[in-house]
């Protein structure tokens, strides 16, 4: 039997990736897409006949249980979002609208229309914030956003609806996950489009927040297939995915940099307005339950990974224009 799955956030990075994947296991994959007035599938343009996208939203209700009710879906994966950590001090009720009470609506909209849907939730790391690393599963959350706020009240509601209602609903505390589709405005893409910009001539400055703060950073395309796992276990259950290293920005600046024979000293400044009023200063992941119940491990380095993201983008800037 064909198993179907619904994937929210299908044109981010993470459920690009993640599309790809089912697709390979011979799913019927399924999207939800919000109305936009510009283009926003050029990360699933190349899988976009073999998908079926719904127009709807996370702040919609109506929208969510209809497209439940349509596709009937066996495994729905939650990753849309405001998912940008600083937007979430300009923006925090929408934060709050779209990822804390948007999970709300979508286990509500599951459990009314297909219960025995197995139901993902992303969390993430920026739930702990504040706490003492390494952070596993048993780490008390401290969250320094609204962000991380909004995200740590979907990842308790996924525990209430799996809980009172017996729904098969797991929670994935990722930690920073980059890839070449990473978004432009999130830091680590800033960096390495910025290297790629600078080696071409096309630009001779890159403004960044804090350089101290330390990441614990992976490659996206390899986190999906742990978000696959969770939904193939005969209980629901959280887990952190993550790399157990930590990097600060500023590591990531100068191996950009030195991948293309350049000193970052000369061309990196701090400005303010990219500081967080609240400042989440180390995020450590423990995934060693991972490890153990779902036989999941990250296999790319983290040196590796700033390579891949820069050459990406120059081999971005040498395409030619359509």
């Amino acid at each position: 039997m064909e198993k179907r799955a619904l994937i929210t956030g299908i044109t981010g990075q993470d459920g690009s990736y993640l599309a790809e994947f089912l697709l390979q296991k011979g799913y019927s994959v399924h999207g939800l897409q919000r109305r936009s007035s510009s283009f926003n599938t050029g990360r699933i343009d190349h899988i976009f006949d073999h998908i079926t996208l719904h127009m709807g939203d996370l702040t919609d209700a109506a929208s969510l249980n209809r497209i439940v009710r349509e596709v009937k879906p066996h495994e729905v994966y939650n990753l849309g979002a405001q998912s940008h950590v600083r937007v979430s001090f300009d923006e925090p009720v929408y934060s709050g609208n779209s990822d804390a009470l948007g999970v709300t609506r979508l286990l509500d909209a599951v459990y009314a229309e297909a219960p025995n849907t197995r139901f993902y939730q992303a969390s993430s790391s920026e739930m702990f914030g504040s706490s003492p690393a390494p952070q596993s599963e048993e780490t008390p959350f401290h969250p320094r956003s609204p962000y991380g706020v909004s995200k740590l009240y979907g990842y308790w509601t996924t525990i209430n609806y799996r809980e009172s209602y017996e729904m098969h609903a797991s929670n994935g505390i990722l930690f920073n996950h980059e890839s070449p589709r990473r978004g432009e405005t999130f830091v680590t893409r800033k960096i390495t489009r910025a290297v790629a910009r600078i080696k071409a001539g096309l630009q001779t400055e890159l403004i960044l927040g804090n350089l101290d703060a330390k990441r614990d950073w992976g490659y996206a395309k390899e986190y999906v297939e742990a978000m696959w796992l969770m939904l193939q276990q005969d209980k629901p259950d959280d887990y952190v995915i993550a790399t157990g290293e930590t990097h600060t920005v500023r590591d990531f600046v100068e191996a950009a940099f030195v991948h293309v024979g350049l000193d970052w000293q000369q061309y990196v400044t701090q400005g303010q307005k990219y500081m967080r009023p609240a400042e989440v200063d180390v995020l450590q992941g423990d995934a060693s339950k991972a490890k153990r119940l779902l036989d999941w491990e990250p296999k790319t380095k983290f040196e590796d990974l700033v390579k891949l993201m820069v050459d990406s983008d120059i081999e971005a800037l040498n395409e030619p224009r359509k």
